[in-house]
Parts: C-alpha cells; sequence; structure tokens
C-alpha cells in the first residue's frame, strides 16, 4: 500500500513531460511560461517534504500522508479543469506536494514493521522514487496520443483517489509521536529560501547564470537558508534538527544522496534526447516519444525487482555496502555508455544498469539515517533525505540541460556529440563522488534502523489514555 501511494506521488513528476512540447499552443503561453507547468511540481515537491517529515513526527504520520494525498486529488482535478496557465500551475504545484508521501511511508515502515522485514519494506517504497517516474512516462506518453492532454490528470486523480482509500483503511495510525510546538518560523523560513534557490537552479540554464533575476533569487534564497540555519540553532522545538543532521552519518549520507540524485537525473535527461534526435544529427536514434519512453521503462521494473534482493542484502551486511554497491554500479554504468550509446539496445542496456544501482542505493539511503537519529525524528531526517535527493535531479536537470544546449552548433539542430559526451562524463563523476562519499560513512553504534524505541512523550494514537507512553506504558519512561 505505501509503495502504491509512492507511485502515484512519483508518476506526478512525469505526467506532463510528453506533452510539454505542445503546452504552448495548448493553453496560448510562451515555451518560457510553459515550462513553469513542469518547475512548479518540482519545487512544491522538493519543498514539501521535510516540512511533511517533521509534521507526522508531530501529529501522525498516517495523517499527514492522507493529507497530502487529498491535495494531490485537488491538484490532479485543478488541472484537469484548467484552460490557462496560472490554474494549471497550481494545480501542478498541489500535484507536486505529494512526494512528502514517500519518506512518510518509510518513516511508517519503521514503526510498524519488525526488523527482519523492514529492509525489504524501505528498499520497496524507496523504489518509488525511480519506478513511478519511469512507468509514468509511457503511459502519459500513451494517454496523450490518444485522449485529450487533459485526460493524464484525470487518471493521476484517479489514482490519488485509490491510494487514499487504501491508505485509510490499510495503514494503522501512528502512534509514536514527539510532542512539540509548531515551528512555523523554521518552515516559513525553509519554504522560502529553498523556493528561490530551485526556481534559481530549474531556470538558470534558460534564462543565463549571470541573469540579475538569477543572481538576486539564487542569492536571496541562500542568504534566507543561512538565517533560517541560525534560527533553527536557537530554538527549542526546530523544524530540523541541524546539529543531529550535522553528525558525520547523516551528513555524508545526504551529500551522497544529493550525488546519486544528480547521477539519476542526468541520465533521464540524456538518454530520452539520444533516442528521440534525428539520425540525421549523426548522434540521434529517431525514435519517437512513446518508442523512447518504453525503451526506458525497463529500469524502473529493475527498481522494483530490486527491492527483496537489497532487502536481504541490507540484513546481511547492512546499509552501508550496499549504497557502495550502487554507486558503483552507476559508475559503471556511465562508463559503458561512454563507449556503448549507438544502439537503442545498448541504452536499454545502461539504463537497466542504472536502475540495478539505483534500486541499491536508493534501499540503503533511509535505512542509514534511520540508524543515525532517534525514533521521534525519523520523518524529519527522512524528508530532509528526499530533499538533497530533490536538490540533486533540480541540479542535474539544469547543468545537463545547459550542457547540452551550449553544446549545439546550429539553430534547430540539437545537441552534438561532444555534448552527450560530456554529459555522461558529469554523471560518471557524479556517481564516483557518491561512491566515495558512501566509503567514508563512518558505522553507527547504535542499534538497528529496526529498533523501535519510543522518547518520553504522550501517546496521542487510538486507544491512548492520559499519561500513557507510546507503546501503553507511563508517560515519560523509555520502551521497547
Amino acid at each position: 500500500m505505501l509503495a502504491f501511494a509512492g507511485l502515484g506521488a512519483s508518476f506526478m513528476q512525469t505526467i506532463v513531460l510528453p506533452i510539454q512540447s505542445q503546452l504552448p499552443e495548448l493553453i496560448g503561453v510562451t515555451r518560457d511560461d510553459a515550462a513553469w507547468v513542469i518547475t512548479a511540481t518540482l519545487v512544491a515537491g522538493a519543498v514539501t517534504t521535510p516540512i511533511a517529515g517533521r509534521l507526522g513526527d508531530m501529529y501522525g504520520k498516517r495523517r499527514i500522508a492522507m493529507a497530502l494525498l487529498m491535495i494531490q486529488v485537488v491538484g490532479a482535478v485543478v488541472a484537469a479543469l484548467s484552460d490557462s496557465l496560472v490554474p494549471l500551475i497550481v494545480g501542478r504545484a498541489l500535484q507536486g506536494m505529494a512526494m512528502g508521501v514517500i519518506p512518510l511511508g518509510i518513516s511508517i515502515l519503521r514503526d510498524v514493521l519488525p526488523p527482519r522485514r523492514l529492509g525489504t519494506g524501505i528498499a520497496l517504497v524507496s523504489a518509488t522514487l525511480g519506478v513511478g517516474a519511469a512507468l509514468g512516462l509511457p503511459l502519459s506518453a500513451v494517454i496523450a496520443e490518444n485522449a485529450d492532454w487533459r485526460a493524464v490528470f484525470w487518471v493521476a486523480a484517479a489514482l490519488a483517489l485509490v491510494a487514499l482509500g487504501l491508505f485509510g483503511m490499510i495503514v494503522p495510525p501512528s502512534t509514536l509521536r514527539v510532542a512539540a510546538r509548531l515551528d512555523v518560523p523554521g518552515i516559513a523560513g525553509l519554504a522560502i529560501g529553498l523556493l528561490a534557490v530551485l526556481i534559481a537552479v530549474s531556470r538558470g540554464g534558460e534564462w543565463g547564470w549571470t541573469d540579475p533575476r538569477i543572481l538576486i533569487i539564487g542569492l536571496g534564497g541562500l542568504a534566507v537558508l543561512v538565517a533560517w540555519g541560525v534560527l533553527e540553532l536557537r530554538v527549542r522545538d526546530p523544524l530540523v534538527d541541524l546539529r543531529v543532521s550535522a553528525r558525520p552519518a547523516v551528513l555524508l549520507t545526504n551529500l551522497a544522496s544529493l550525488a546519486m540524485g544528480f547521477a539519476l537525473f542526468a541520465s533521464n535527461v540524456v538518454f530520452p534526447q539520444l533516442l528521440e534526435l534525428p539520425a540525421s544529427t549523426g548522434i540521434g536514434l529517431g525514435q519517437s516519444l512513446l518508442t523512447s519512453s518504453l525503451a526506458l521503462a525497463p529500469a524502473g521494473l529493475v527498481m522494483m525487482a530490486m527491492s527483496p534482493l537489497a532487502g536481504r542484502l541490507e540484513r546481511r551486511s547492512g546499509p552501508k555496502p550496499l549504497l557502495v554497491a550502487g554507486a558503483a554500479v552507476i559508475a559503471v554504468s556511465y562508463a559503458v555508455a561512454l563507449v556503448l550509446h549507438h544502439e537503442v539496445w545498448q541504452l536499454v542496456l545502461v539504463n537497466a544498469i542504472i536502475g540495478v544501482g539505483i534500486g541499491l542505493g536508493y534501499a540503503a539511503m533511509p535505512a542509514l539515517i534511520m540508524q543515525a537519529v532517534p525514533p521521534h525524528e525519523t520523518g524529519a531526517a527522512n524528508g530532509l533525505n528526499a530533499l538533497m535527493r530533490s536538490l540533486g535531479t533540480s541540479s542535474a536537470a539544469a547543468v545537463i540541460g545547459a550542457v547540452l544546449a551550449r553544446s549545439a552548433v546550429g539553430e534547430g539542430t540539437g545537441p552534438s556529440a561532444e555534448g552527450f559526451i560530456t554529459t555522461l562524463v558529469i554523471g560518471l563523476v557524479a556517481s564516483l563522488a557518491c561512491l566515495v562519499l558512501a566509503a567514508v560513512i563512518p558505522r553507527v553504534a547504535a542499534g538497528p534502523a529496526g529498533e523501535r524505541t519510543a522518547l518520553p512523550g504522550p501517546e496521542r494514537g487510538p486507544g491512548a489514555g492520559p499519561g500513557r507512553g507510546p507503546f501503553g506504558g507511563p508517560a515519560g519512561t523509555l520502551e521497547t
């Protein structure tokens, strides 16, 4: 159930891609304005994820996840009924907020699964970050080619409604919560700072990195984030405990997550263009959008198939070797791609290998985080980790897009062969950076990720009585 909800949330990231080139004509706007339909979803997801994690720790992960699914339904309906740019952007932003469901789902697993099953569960839910995007692209391409363009949003609304209903029926209420005040200034500071930085990163390649708008928005966002960090260190109940986040195990895992997110999305930008560019360019393979989408879909299936294996490997050797292995596999795949990129089957093979690496790496990251943080901060810590992956993907979209655009040898010719090789080298460097960071993550002396140790605080789940602890004992005691 948690995996299905995650699939629906990650599906939101790609449903518009098949009609992206047609949007300016469909809603009567410029290409630059139409790009905000994509940007709004990515930015909203990245901003919402760490905030939703903290709210889940405080008010119940199931409750917050269901609220996000309801917002996803509303967003899909708004987008489906839109015939102009502004409501479409609003609807897409609301859909993007559903990305917070994935780290919340991972945190719920820690609360409800025994340690022996936790690794497999984490691997499955983590894989949905890539699986939903990979499988959603061909599905939305088929819908776009055979129905009205708004139909993709009605399908998205239906998926979200099904996920919401199943969530309410199957997922148990959260009983492990932290009693704390809501850090409203922290939420506002993080949202404003991230919003500005992500807009600058996502639009920098198109507007130009020295454009005054990019400089003002980007530097202003960084200044807000610095002020936010100072504030978070001083408040009693911070949105994000930066002292915990600065622990070497957490910090290095988050940096590795950023690098792996970059490596993943670099391939998502490069391979579709290689497949779809006309063969006359000397580098493209001349495939249709639907064929290209189907060629890249096996990576998502591989990620899903890797979940049981990743869970067993995590139980046997721990999450750190899993992350190291995942980064190494991705690095090998990029090295192979530098040589094998002239046939469709070669890109299918390379992308499937990348899926193996992502399946291993994404299974390891939440387990590493949960080993290093106390149970009452699981949601916020997983949300921050998901944010780092989002920053990696957003940065990759901007950097790889800019490199490919600048490599074009003429108007309408598309990127050059040298541009594609450069982007593959950048992806290789990002995966190697992830490998190095993963290798130096220190081992955590605390209990395993599956250990469910409750901190003092009143239970607020069903059946809780006044003054009772998270697992039924007296408030103020530690229980496992």
